[in-house]
């Protein structure tokens, strides 16, 4: 006997190369995990509490591999501004731009940093979503970096969902170093990474022109690499500076972003098995015109996993639903691409092999909706057919 049985569902279990689909089928849970998987007439017994699930499609709930949930204030004003033809640099000067989200973000508390994530979170879990990253990044000082990850954590105290947390203080140059970047890369490799260990599951670093380079890039992750922390990275985002090829050479979970990447360092990615995660909603909102080499990334092998990277700056949405439309409509990836992205490619750029899939032995993480087929999941723009989700055999 069972703790619980799900019967009556189309699964997508995503075994194998494709979506796995199963109809007709049944999931059973034992101690939280998933005891047994297959067609529902070969369902050996019954369990303690069984759920009819009217024919709903069951997938491994979902996983928002990339976001920024934790920080304060918003943008709006700014985004105002600039439609109203308002130049950026002149934002920048005047105290706008990400700068304006570490001021908030440090003025915050943890309780109030919290408090205006929770929202956020909710709607990410509304959808299916059963494990979310959540990057620092806002702080851009000890204190108020462990501050972030602090509230992080929280999330998964007061909401049911799993929480990934990950420090990314070398995300932007604060104020206080400006003119002198080397210096706090290294502030963030001999101080930060240190004091993160036991909050942070892994380190993340924007390597880009617009931020870190090379060299502070290494510093970085040989700091991740010494306390024993998994490295991911922003990068080749505004322009190739061979992110790909760094974080193949580094070992790195992902690489996030590559909207300028190159093939090379894409091809290393796919022999190191690092995790290209696309980030479609930047792309919709800063309106570019440069889209990730994703014919490349099919070439070299490469697992495609999809995020919201919500933040307030250049993706505030709060739909990964939306993203799968997104990413086949703007990045072309077929309907299986896409969702194997939110779940079992989005389980391998965290480093997650429990999750993602149903398979015996897996953690019970489902997502029921209310569809007729998969593909409607990236169809639809707005409608949000999720009907449930279990955590945990929960």
């Amino acid at each position: 006997m069972f703790d619980r049985v799900w019967l009556n569902a189309n699964l997508a279990t995503m075994q194998g190369k494709g979506l796995g689909i199963l109809e007709n089928g049944a999931i059973a849970a034992q101690d939280g995990r998933i005891a047994w998987v297959g067609p529902r007439a070969a369902l050996p017994g019954g369990g303690i509490e069984t759920t009819d699930c009217g024919g709903a499609w069951i997938l491994p709930g979902l996983i928002d591999c990339h976001t920024h949930l934790v920080f304060g204030g918003d943008r709006a004003d700014e985004f105002e501004r600039r439609l109203a033809g308002e130049d950026y640099q002149a934002i920048l000067k005047a105290g706008g731009g990400i700068l304006s989200t570490v001021r908030a973000t440090r003025a915050a508390s943890e309780d109030a940093l919290l408090a205006a994530a929770l929202p956020r979170a909710d709607a990410l879990i509304a959808e299916g979503v059963t494990t979310v990253e959540v990057k620092s990044g806002y702080g851009l000082e000890r204190e108020a970096e462990l501050r972030q990850l602090r509230a992080a954590r929280r999330l998964a105290e007061e909401r049911p969902v799993a929480v990934q947390a990950t420090l990314l203080a070398a995300h932007a140059v604060p104020p206080e170093f400006a003119g002198r970047r080397a210096d706090y890369a290294r502030l963030v490799a001999e101080e930060m990474v240190p004091a993160a260990i036991g909050l942070a599951d892994a380190v993340d670093l924007f390597h880009d022109p617009l931020a870190f380079d090379t060299a502070d890039a290494r510093l970085v992750i040989a700091a991740a690499q010494r306390a024993g922390l998994p490295v991911k990275l922003h990068g080749d985002q505004h322009g190739d500076m061979g992110s790909a090829a760094l974080g193949a050479e580094c070992g790195a979970l992902s690489v996030d972003h590559l909207e300028h990447a190159n093939a090379a360092g894409l091809a290393a990615m796919g022999r190191a098995g690092t995790v290209a995660v696309l980030l479609p909603g930047a792309t919709l909102f800063l309106r570019e015109t440069r889209i990730p080499d994703i014919a490349a990334m099919r070439t070299a092998g490469l697992r495609m996993a999809v995020s919201t990277d919500v933040n307030p700056g250049s993706s505030p949405t709060l739909s990964l639903l939306l993203m799968l439309n997104l990413a086949c409509t703007l990045y072309r990836l077929t309907v299986t691409e896409a969702l194997r992205g939110v779940t079992v490619e989005a389980a391998a750029a965290l480093g997650l092999a429990d999750r993602g899939r149903l398979a015996p032995g897996l953690r019970c993480d489902l997502a029921l909706y209310r569809i007729a087929r998969p593909a409607e999941l990236c169809y639809w723009m707005g409608r949000n057919p999720c009907i449930g989700r279990v955590l945990e055999g929960r």
